[in-house]
């Protein structure tokens, strides 16, 4: 395959020259000949061929340059000619004459001729149409030497334009080149060089479109990366990373939040369960419920930790539930569960909210599981803010299945499975013993050893096993595995594996490595198990050298960055998943360590000498404090080039003999074409000689290396695996192309420039066309036998994910269009992070380079380099991205001394170039650096060729000049404690260094200075300077009067080069002011404004160089300002500033501000308020609005900031600063006045915001017509949807019509049972506001619901959309809404009680509110509509170590806005009737003298409190602050709960603006002590009240005079509506006729008649007067949302625990004037008192119950069955029967009635307890838990312990209604496996029947254990005293004794019967032997005693 190119010739040149062109495909470039002398035809007449081995895409480009040649200079570009090969691939041959395009992509005259043919695989050639040109003499000229081309190219590394970036193109033509957009860059790309690309606007495209033919479509067109085509890609140098510290391992705060709701079907009888939850080392214990297997608990815990990251998700949160648990008895484990926290803060919000854990035991593999735990759990890290879903009634029916707390994707059903971690050997460990005791025995026994025993520690999921200790081994042999036993998938991320150093005094870490199982796995259903190795795995960590006490311990612990290499291990992994049935299985989850076969040395890898090479190019920015001795610098790779610290140099290795290791011979016969080399010994030199830095300026040194650049190079010998390295470079260059593309286009929206959505399909067509070319590239390795089963099963997931990315990416680049980039830029995002996830290598192979500054053998400050990003390959893709580039390192301080601002400091900058690779692929490590350098070899290796160099010299230096033009900065870090900073900038530029001036006291300095550097001497080609200058630093410091300057911030900079023989003309001169982010740290800490150029100074010196003709600043001294091209273009604007008032303002210096002044200041101009005469009195200004006029830039991105300084008028004429405000961008508050050539222009009238106009209205809208809307009486929810949104001047006339629906509803209804009917039609007495408010919760959560649902939907109706072609933006919606309404619909028409139905049905009834999840604030863009709150601050910024934030700078608050406009305005600004003069653009605006108000707080409930107490409770109260008034409501406190309901009003009476901050509060009440603060919200009531959204008194959704909806405006909606009108100068209302009302040109229309108390219906127009208010925003001009009737949802936070929510509140506030008439009564939103109910069960009978005993004589099955009973919570108010005693076949009578009175809350579905926690508590505590009767049988024993039998736990609000007869009854009744109905008792309020009895058997399945008939009746306490009945069988209303046969009472009645019975028949024979023995006994005894006697008798012979 070849593609072929024969260019014939090129014309219309102009002028005459030398020319040459550069033809380039694919990465690779040939020259033709030289044509010499030339004019306007250049004939070429070349042919030039590439061997290509894949196909050819037919989106890869041919690209062919015409230059005018020149021997001295750098080849200048006269145009390009670029070609997308489709037509190529399509017809194998083409011809094609076109234009050439300039550096700019202007069409130039000059047009070219070629001729292209491709030959494809399949042997199809395009025929030529000459067929003999294709002579010897045009060969390429391939085989030439490549050195030489080297020195001929301008850059001779492949930098072929990345494919599929398309242009415009018509077939036969060619293509147009892809555009190029000016792009402000952002801060991670590298400033452009070469020309700033002009913008194209759109006309151009569209003659461009023209010039390309017609029927182009816009939505198809796609830009190329803008950086590809400007920056004259240059490969030389590799980006530097401007972020300095370490991120990882510096602590932060952490919350972790767990509730613990209730348990389920925990496995056991009878018990006392125990939940306790752990986290990390901490543990909480819930109380103790006795006796049940489903406790219900309710309780809150937090733990609060103080951590690394890394360390905080590695945390594992245990939650175990434990049986019997007491002070004595730790109690038995029922099953635990555990996750990391890591699992947790990875899910969406960071929570799992009300998700059920599934409890294992782990001492028991083969049980089943042990029961469920409900519970919320939550991470929260500082400044992340967590949405609880809404906690109002969670009545839906627990589905356990469904909520299981697992993260998305893993089974419910895990299996057990174990985890071999398999430990082979390490190698290269440190030394960890003194040497001084190794000295002194090596002197007594002459034994020398190594000084470190290791062993090795595995940490997974809060279990750890070691390894046996290896002694005195720095290369130990282990062979081992550790054994974990866990559930898979595993729900903690990490294992930590360590090498520890065994002492016997403490054991130290050596070196951590975790190994991430989600990158070792793959879930998806081609997926694979964890799996890794046997592979190399490195370990970093501190410095080698040992002592006693190492400072950087944490790194080896695995925490931060390491800053040295440590050991490396071999280690596997595999994973085994356990079939637990196999009763030979070892049940228990103990770790095990056991022995591993061992494996042999060649499987990871055949080892290869690979070489490093480095060469110093520059060494600056030496900090101070090391620039007195001498400095040297080290390179390493492993301990391989470590002189100082590492062992002896690791030897090379000699391959160790194994038996049948064929590779031996392979491996010495491929060193031996080295052993040249050894015989010289290339011995590697590792560190450069030491060098005296001198002195840059007072803070930075500088190594003066001039021509002679230091190198070294190290040999190192490595297993081969850089396939590996290889994919993951592939991937990283994807994600790295990616990522600047995403940049790309943020920065296009951010500036917005026209197009995005081009540049975005550029990016994904760049994305799929990598994707493709890593399917292409990854797979084709040889070394097989080395893959380890992770490489093949990560290379085949690799695949499949980067395939289907690559569709992806295809499929969105057709979606993206104007209006969804942003959306399309969250899917792009994500295929960043997985790119980035996938390119990260489990495997280690090479490890990484680490580059140390050495001050006398001292290491002092380190660089890292990861290898991968050094690797050498020949295929341009899998090159890593700093392979022979020149790259800019800034040197850190190791470990925990580089965090805060020591880390900040550079401790040295270098610019180092760095070449990794095989020995054998050495001969062109040098290709990269710039060129014209002679090598300096080491003495005895002169004869080599291939020896490195020890140094380079070059020979060829240009001079140049560098002019910084350094205009302004803005958002700097606040320096001083008066919270401003006096800034300086200081520039770095090679070892040359100045600074600008000194401004003081300012964030946003604008200095307007140039600096020059002369005589700056740089080495290398001119040329390739050209493209690739050294970066230049810019630092910026705080000058102190004291002391040294403090830093605040650097930033990099590229300048843009001019060579001598170049005109400094447009486009690319004068340069461009671009903005360059600042960093601190980490942290962004600014902008720089400034532009940098790079002068070549030619043979004539400076004379050439464009003048510097600037005036020099009289008043400034020497300063040259920044030259009139560079400036930005200035026109004149007025700034108007509204001054209303200042809030808030702390004390100064201990003394109080009283007469504060406002300065506000922008550019140099500035206006001053008037004084505030006494602050204490009032804090307005009496005058309202004040201008000036300045010059600002053209260029609204370039504005400069607006400062806004409040100081403080004192005696004597001093003044202090208070604080002060930076207002950064002024966009948000120009005004650009409206275009009177617009036929709607009078539509859009200015609003006095100084900024938003509102312009509603299509561009061809007739201003007349009116809208209609109607107002149906109830509608329900839907009502929203069915609104049509009109533009301004719409004329339609729309009624919308609600009532089909309804009518349809309630048809449906009829057909509804008549129960559901009653159920229906809440009574309107019944109602209160709670009803209103639950079903408001409702609605939202419905909403919230089907946003999420709807989400999803209108993708996919995108997709319709735009595969119907747009019809429209306006008829999209309405088809959406159309869509959902259907939707509806089908929901409504389920029929009666179908889906969610139920709900939805009641909800037209009640009258409801709205409840924002969120504040008000947030929702209407903090009522900024024209009143403008700024902070002012003052004191330094904190930094994240003090934890000092922004909030604790604040000072206090400026009140006001301003208004931008350029002057002057258009003549015909109208000026309205009534236009004053002295407000200009602030017309309108309300008086702010003091007005009084009467606010009125409704409190509605707290949810997730903060605990204070020890228990893990809290006793809330409120207290709120306004002013003066403080309320604390202490007597009121709710004792020991986290979600307490207040439900209280307080008013208030304030006046504004003296008291316009209002603090809610929620406290702890404490017997003892003060009251603990728990968390507080603060509301601005001033902003509320001004707002155009009317936030004084919520609308509500219906007006009623009567009733819980009862309107609680003293302004009627009419009123409201009138007034309103009046003030937006709005014609109307009219009203009339009734139902009717016309407002500007919109027709409202609803009921005309209203209900008073009585039922009297009367005529009203309030009705459609709220219909207007509630669709005030559709108001043409000056309509805004008004605030509807409310509830709002506000976080609490305490200062102690900035960031980090304390829990919610929610409330709303009404604000009412007191010069108007007074409002009525508030509202009674008291919580509702439980309703005292009284159950009565009777239990008639059981059956079917389990016999227990055996009948101790006649040994026959009986049970005495007794039944227990209780509500739920009631544990200790137990009622049990009396014994039915004997029952022989599980039948028992009671006739049994149990009494249970309680609270219940019908809301809530709650029955409500008040009791005592303990003997000690001082008061009752309220519990609120869900009603359930428990009924239990047991058999009751005299002696032992009555047995359980079985139960049975009913729900009230929903329980299997009873069976008939005990033969229906049976056991799927209770376990739900069978459609039972449901019934409610408090709706049926008496059921009787038959219900099963459960318990579990030994093999945890439910069994029937018996059933029980009873009847359950339930009264209110009034109707239960009416009607009293007696407990159990007593009077009143006694129930009748039970008829229980004899055989029951057989043992009373006639005990000598049974006696005969038992004696005659059973134990006859038994007692009989009994007898006979106990006679013999009494023989023998007889026979024992009176033998004594007689043996006396006979011996004295009486």
């Amino acid at each position: 395959m070849a593609l072929l190119v024969h260019l014939k010739t090129v014309s219309e040149l102009r002028g005459r020259g030398d020319r040459i062109a550069k033809v380039t495909f694919r990465g690779q470039s040939f020259y033709s000949r030289v044509l010499e002398n030339c004019e306007d035809v250049a004939d070429f007449d070349e042919t030039f061929r590439w061997p290509v081995a894949s196909d050819i895409d037919k989106n890869e480009m041919l690209e062919v340059q015409i230059f005018n040649y020149s021997k001295v200079f750098s080849n200048k570009l006269v145009g390009t000619f670029r070609m997308v090969l489709q037509k190529v691939v399509e017809d194998n041959h083409v011809e094609v004459t076109d234009t050439l395009m300039d550096d700019n992509n202007a069409i130039i005259k000059t047009s070219l001729c070629v001729e292209i043919r491709y030959q494809a695989t399949d042997g199809t050639v395009g025929s030529w149409d000459d067929g003999d040109f294709l002579g010897d003499e045009s060969l390429p000229e391939e085989e030439k030497d490549s050195q030489e081309t080297d020195g001929l190219l301008p850059s001779s590394r492949p930098s072929s334009r990345p494919p599929g970036e398309k242009s415009f193109r018509r077939a036969g033509r060619s293509v147009f080149s892809a555009m190029k957009l000016g792009k402000s860059r952002s801060h991670k790309e590298e400033p452009q060089r070469q020309d700033e690309p002009a913008v194209l606007e759109m006309e151009d495209l569209d003659h461009l479109a023209i010039r390309l033919g017609e029927g182009l479509d816009p939505d198809s067109v796609s830009l190329a990366s803008v950086t590809a085509l400007t920056t004259n890609v240059s490969n030389k140098r590799s980006k530097p990373d401007i972020k300095m510290e370490p991120s990882s391992g510096r602590p932060m705060d952490y919350q972790v939040s767990i509730t613990v709701i209730e348990a389920r079907q925990l496995v056991g009888l009878n018990m006392d369960p125990v939940v306790c939850v752990e986290v990390g080392d901490d543990k909480k214990y819930t109380s103790m419920k006795e006796s049940t297997n489903c406790p219900y608990y309710n309780e809150y815990f937090v733990f609060d930790f103080h951590v690394s990251p890394d360390v905080m998700f590695d945390k594992i949160i245990k939650i175990s539930v434990i049986h019997s648990k007491n002070l004595l008895r730790s109690g038995t484990l029922v099953g635990s569960f555990k996750m990391d926290v890591g699992t947790v803060y990875s899910q969406p919000e960071h929570q799992f909210h009300h998700k059920w854990a599934i409890l294992s035991d782990p001492d028991d593999i083969s049980a089943g599981l042990k029961g469920y735990v409900k519970c919320d759990v939550a991470v929260v890290g500082k400044g992340d803010n967590i949405k609880t879903p809404h906690k109002a009634n969670e009545t839906e029916e627990d589905d356990i299945e469904g909520n299981l707390l697992l993260p998305e994707g893993v089974p419910a059903e895990r299996q057990w499975a174990r985890f071999y971690v398999k430990i082979y050997r390490a190698e290269g460990l440190p030394r960890m013993n003194t040497s001084l005791m190794a000295n002194v025995k090596k002197a007594f026994i002459g034994e020398n050893k190594d000084l470190v025993d290791p062993y090795v520690q595995v940490f997974f999921a809060g279990q750890k096993g070691k390894t046996s200790v290896q002694k005195s081994s720095y290369e130990p042999l282990w062979n081992e595995q550790v054994v974990f036993t866990d559930l898979f998938p595993p729900l903690c991320k990490r294992m930590k594996v360590q090498i520890r150093d065994s002492d016997k005094v403490n054991d130290v870490a050596i070196g951590t490595h975790f190994i991430d199982l989600r990158k070792i796995s793959n879930d998806g259903d081609k997926g694979f198990l964890p799996t890794l190795g046997p592979a190399w795995v490195n370990m970093y960590g501190s410095t080698r050298n040992y002592t006693l006490l190492d400072e950087h311990q944490d790194l080896n612990e695995g925490q931060g960055e390491g800053v040295s290499f440590r050991a490396r291990l071999m280690l596997g992994l595999a994973v085994e998943i356990l079939d637990t049935s196999n009763p030979e299985l070892n049940s228990s989850t103990e770790v095990q360590v056991e022995q591993a076969t061992p494996v042999s040395e060649s499987c990871t890898g055949k080892m290869e000498e690979f070489f490093l090479f480095g060469a110093f190019l520059e060494a600056s920015m030496i900090d101070r404090k090391n620039g007195d001795k001498p400095v040297t610098f080290e390179v390493t790779i492993g301990n391989y080039g470590n002189e100082v610290d590492g062992l002896s140099r690791p030897q090379r290795p000699r391959p160790r003999k194994e038996p049948g290791d064929e590779e031996e011979v392979d491996l010495i016969q491929n060193s031996s074409d080295d052993e040249g080399d050894d015989s010289g010994d290339l011995a590697s030199v590792s560190s450069t000689s030491p060098m005296r830095p001198q002195i840059t300026d007072r803070n930075y040194f500088h190594l003066p290396y001039l021509e002679r650049k230091p190198c070294i190079y190290i040999k190192s010998w490595w297993p081969d695996q850089r396939r590996r390295l290889y994919n993951a470079n592939i991937m990283d260059h994807i994600a790295d192309k990616l990522e600047e593309g995403l940049n790309d286009v943020q920065e296009m929206i951010k500036t917005e420039k026209s197009y995005p959505e081009r540049r975005l399909r550029g990016v994904l067509e760049e994305l799929s066309c990598g994707c493709h070319r890593f399917l292409s590239l990854a797979d084709k390795d040889q070394g097989h036998s080395y893959r380890t089963k992770l490489d093949r099963e990560r290379l085949k997931s690799c695949m499949r994910e980067l395939e289907s990315m690559g569709q992806q990416a295809k499929s969105l680049r057709a979606q993206v269009k104007r209006h969804t980039v942003r959306d399309k830029m969250r899917l792009c995002q994500n295929f960043l992070q997985k790119l980035r996830f996938l390119a990260d290598e489990p495997q280690h192979s090479i490890p990484d380079v680490f580059i140390w500054m050495m001050n006398n053998n001292k290491r002092i400050a380190y660089a890292r380099v990861p290898s991968k990003d050094l690797l050498f390959s020949i295929v341009e893709e899998e090159l890593g991205k700093d392979c022979a580039k020149v790259k800019t390192l800034f040197l850190k301080l190791p470990g925990k001394r580089g965090f805060g601002s020591a880390g900040w400091t550079v401790q040295a900058k270098l610019e180092l170039y760095l070449w990794l690779g095989l020995s054998k692929q050495r001969k062109d490590f040098l290709c990269g650096l710039p060129c014209g350098f002679e090598e300096v070899k080491a003495a005895q290796g002169l004869g080599l060729h291939s020896f490195p160099p020890i140094s380079l010299v070059y020979t060829k230096k240009q001079t140049f000049q560098l002019r910084a033009h350094m205009y302004q900065a803005r958002s700097l870090f606040a320096a001083d404690s008066s919270g401003l900073s006096d800034p300086f900038a200081r520039v770095f530029f090679i070892n040359q260094s100045q600074c600008t001036e000194v401004l003081n006291e300012t964030l946003c300095p604008t200095w307007d200075q140039m600096l020059v550097f002369d005589n700056l001497e740089l080495y290398g080609e001119a040329h390739e300077l050209r493209d690739d200058p050294p970066i230049i630093v810019i630092e910026i410091y705080d000058q102190d009067a004291m002391g040294k300057a403090d830093f605040m911030g650097r930033t990099f900079a590229k300048p843009l080069v001019k060579m001598a023989d170049e005109a400094y003309s447009p486009p690319r001169f004068p340069p461009q002011l671009e903005y360059y982010q600042i960093y601190r740290g980490n942290a962004t800490a600014g902008d720089l404004l400034a532009a940098f150029e790079l002068l070549q100074i030619g043979p004539s010196g400076k004379a050439d160089l464009p003048p510097i003709n600037g005036p020099v600043d009289v008043d400034r001294g020497p300063i040259m300002p920044v030259p009139v091209g560079i400036r930005p273009v200035l026109s004149k604007y007025r700034v108007e500033v509204l001054f209303w008032g200042l809030r808030d303002l702390k004390r100064v210096n201990l003394a109080q501000v009283d007469r504060p002044r406002v300065d506000i200041e922008c550019a140099g101009k500035g206006v001053q308020s008037s004084l505030i005469h006494n602050y204490k009195k009032n804090p307005n200004f009496n005058t309202l609005v004040k201008w000036f006029e300045v010059d600002l830039p053209e260029n609204e991105l370039l504005h400069p900031p607006l400062n806004i300084r409040v100081v403080d008028c004192r005696a004597f004429g001093r003044y202090t600063l208070v604080g002060s405000h930076a207002v950064s961008s002024l966009r948000r508050f120009i005004y650009r006045p409206p275009d009177r050539s617009a036929p709607n222009w009078n539509t859009t009238v200015r609003l006095p915001r100084g900024c938003h106009m509102l312009c509603n209205g299509g561009p061809s809208s007739r201003p007349t017509g009116e809208v209609v809307v109607s107002m149906e009486p109830e509608v329900p929810v839907k009502k929203l949807e069915t609104m049509v949104k009109l533009d301004a001047t719409s004329d339609a006339v729309i009624k919308v019509d609600v009532a089909e629906d309804e009518k349809e509803k309630k048809k449906k209804k009829k057909k509804g049972t008549s129960e559901e009917l009653e159920e229906e039609e809440p009574d309107e007495s019944m109602l209160d506001w709670w009803s209103k408010y639950f079903s408001s919760i409702d609605t939202m959560k419905e909403q919230l619901r089907q946003q999420e649902a709807s989400g999803i939907d209108l993708e996919e109706k995108e997709e319709m959309d735009n595969a119907e072609g747009s019809k429209g933006p306006m008829k999209g919606k309405e088809k959406a809404r159309a869509a959902k309404e259907e939707k509806k619909k089908k929901t409504q028409n389920l029929g009666p009680s179908q889906g969610p139905e139920t709900s939805e049905k009641k909800k037209p009834k009640i009258d409801e509110l709205k409840v924002y999840p969120k504040e008000l604030e947030s929702e209407f863009n903090n009522f900024e509509d024209w009143l403008h709150t700024f902070n002012l601050l003052r004191g330094k910024t904190g930094d994240d170590e003090d934890g000092s934030t922004e909030e604790e700078r604040i000072v206090g608050r400026f009140k006001g806005s301003l208004c931008v406009y350029k002057v002057p305005l258009p003549e015909d600004m109208a000026r309205e009737a009534g236009y004053d003069p002295t407000y200009g653009m602030f017309q309108g605006i309300p008086s702010n003298d003091p007005i009084n108000v009467l606010v009125r707080v409704y409190v509605v409930r707290a949810t997730d409190l903060h605990p204070a107490d020890i228990n893990g409770k809290a006793d809330p109260y409120i207290a709120i602050r306004l002013g003066k008034t403080d309320i604390r409501d202490k007597e009121n406190y709710i004792s020991k709960q986290l979600n307490p309901v207040f439900g209280k009003s307080f008013d208030i009476e304030a006046s504004f603006p003296m008291e316009s901050m209002l603090t809610v509060a929620v406290y702890d009440w404490d017997l003892v002590g003060t009251d603990d603060l728990i968390g507080e919200t603060k509301i601005d009531l001033e902003n509320r009240f001004y707002s155009k959204h009317r936030a004084t008194c919520g609308i509500a959704q219906t007006y009623s005079l009567h009733g819980y909806n009862i309107w609680r405006d003293p302004m009627k909606p009419s009123q409201i509506l009138t007034r309103l009108c009046k003030e937006g100068k709005v014609d109307g209302p009219h009203f009339g006729p009734p139902g009717r009302v016309k407002v500007a040109n919109r027709v409202f229309t609803g009921p005309s008649e209203i209900e008073d108390e009585n039922g009297q219906k009367k005529p009203t127009e309030e009705h459609v007067a709220l219909s207007a208010l509630r669709h005030w925003e559709d108001i043409p001009r000056v309509g805004c949302r008004l605030v509807p009737e409310h509830v709002e949802t506000r976080p609490l936070l305490n200062p102690d625990k900035p960031g980090i929510e304390q829990g919610r509140l929610e409330l709303w506030v009404d604000m009412f004037p007191m010069d108007m008439p007074a409002p009525g009564t508030p509202l009674d939103i008291s919580p509702r008192k439980p309703k005292k109910y009284e159950l009565r069960v009777i239990v008639w009978n059981t059956d079917e119950v389990v016999l227990e005993d055996d009948d101790f004589f006649t040994g026959e099955k009986s049970s005495d069955i007794f039944v227990r009973g209780w509500l739920k919570g009631q544990q200790e108010d137990k009622q049990d029967t009396d014994v039915h005693y004997h029952s022989l076949t599980g039948e028992g009578n009671f006739n049994w009635r149990y009494l249970f009175p309680f609270d219940y809350l019908a809301a809530e579905e709650k029955i409500v307890i008040s009791k005592k926690e303990s003997m000690f508590s001082w008061d009752e505590t309220e519990y609120k838990i869900p009603a359930r009767l428990t009924l239990q049988i047991w058999d009751a024993d005299h002696f032992s312990a009555d047995d359980f039998l079985g139960a049975i736990e009913l729900d009230l609000n929903r329980f299997p209604r009873g069976a008939k007869t005990a033969k229906q009854c049976t056991m799927e009744m209770a376990t739900g496996e069978v459609d039972v109905p449901l019934v409610s008792i408090f709706k049926q309020k008496r059921v009787k029947g038959w219900w099963p009895l459960l318990a579990r058997d030994e093999n945890d399945e439910f069994e029937l254990t018996g059933k029980v008939e009873a009847e359950l009746h339930l009264l209110t306490a009034e109707e239960a005293e009416k009607n009293p009945v007696g407990l159990a069988r007593n009077e009143p209303d006694p129930l009748e004794k039970p008829n229980r046969p004899d055989t029951a009472f057989v043992w009373f009645l006639n005990p000598l019967k049974s006696i005969k019975y038992l004696i005659c028949t059973r134990y006859k024979w038994l007692i009989i032997k009994i007898v006979l023995a106990l006679l013999a006994l009494l023989m023998l005894a007889l026979f024992l005693y009176s033998l004594p006697g007689y043996m006396v008798k006979k011996l004295i012979g009486a």
